[in-house]
């Protein structure tokens, strides 16, 4: 697609230019999000085009004055709606530090504008949760209820413990680590093999129970932890003898969340407790550089239905509840 420019949009003797992002740009997006407010190696192009082929980008560049203020990383679908972005469990706007509530509301008047231009319907938007946000950061929130008069399409639930002010563990969770610790299990940061064998495991749990397959190939995976090596981190429990995983986590690290992007135990696994050892490992021993530790979501068909068991499972380490909001407008 040729890189097309909204018109631009004079406010208060400033100017706000919308540009659709290009390859060509790729540095220029790095560095904006390395910088940014809410960023995280999510939103870097290395992680976000792994599954391009997947999705048709239609991520926003955003200038104010000429300078770039704030990027929407997007995709558009069949019937000219925007999301941002179906490849990323959330994807917002992201901001400089100079971005205030005001130029916010003039941002989403101006991507609305771009967007009209060119014959899209319906935004849905995907907001970034609050901790994520290096510094307070929802002027979105208020932007797009003013500006776009958008109404709550989903409201998901995540279990997060704040690591300087954690819960105790459930007796549940302590009678497990003391079963692990009886059958001699032991914690390891994974390598590939470790992953291959902890992968086999998610896949057989998600297939068994819900007849569906990781987000990430086993050979996706490979690729995004040899890009982010310190971003993306696997950790696996093996039995007494070291010779099979039986349960592990692969650990998404930003800068403000440690966050578990899958978890999966086997059938001896869950038996002997190998989770609870795990978790009380990563919570209660490992030194994270975060402030939070961040379990992921249990709901599923867009927040209607609660896996009880699941959250259940989560807040038995000490978690409890932040919202993963999704948003609608129409243009």
């Amino acid at each position: 697609h040729p890189r097309k420019r909204s018109r631009e949009i004079k406010t208060s003797a400033k100017m706000i230019e919308i540009k659709r992002y290009t390859p060509q740009e790729k540095q220029d997006w790095n560095d904006f999000v390395a910088k940014s407010r809410q960023g995280t190696f999510l939103f870097d192009r290395n992680y976000m085009d792994y599954h391009q082929d997947r999705f048709h980008d239609h991520s926003l560049m955003i200038f104010y004055n000429g300078k770039l203020c704030a990027l929407l990383p997007a995709n558009e679908v069949v019937d000219k709606t925007l999301v941002s972005h179906q490849g990323l469990t959330y994807g917002g706007l992201l901001t400089c530090n100079k971005m205030t509530a005001a130029i916010t509301c003039q941002v989403f008047d101006a991507i609305n504008i771009y967007l009209k231009e060119r014959g899209f319907q319906k935004v849905i938007y995907k907001a970034i949760p609050w901790i994520y946000h290096n510094i307070p950061s929802e002027e979105d929130l208020y932007a797009i209820m003013q500006t776009c008069k958008a109404r709550l399409l989903a409201r998901e639930i995540s279990t997060t413990i704040p690591l300087m002010h954690k819960l105790r563990f459930s007796e549940q969770r302590r009678r497990g680590i003391h079963k692990a610790n009886r059958y001699n299990l032991s914690i390891h940061e994974a390598n590939m093999n470790d992953i291959w064998e902890f992968w086999n495991i998610l896949n057989t749990n998600l297939q068994h129970k819900y007849h569906t397959a990781p987000v990430h190939t086993y050979e996706e995976l490979k690729l995004l932890m040899t890009r982010f090596p310190e971003n993306i981190k696997g950790y696996v429990v093996k039995d007494a003898e070291n010779h099979n995983v039986l349960a592990g986590s692969l650990i998404y690290i930003t800068p403000q969340v440690t966050h578990t992007q899958y978890i999966a135990a086997s059938p001896q696994g869950k038996e002997e407790g190998a989770l609870d050892l795990l978790f009380d490992e990563l919570i209660n021993q490992k030194q994270w550089n975060t402030t939070y530790f961040d379990f992921g979501k249990s709901t599923e068909q867009q927040g209607t239905y609660l896996n009880e068991n699941l959250i259940h499972q989560k807040e038995g380490f000490g978690g409890r509840g932040v919202v993963y909001d999704t948003y609608e407008w129409e243009l």
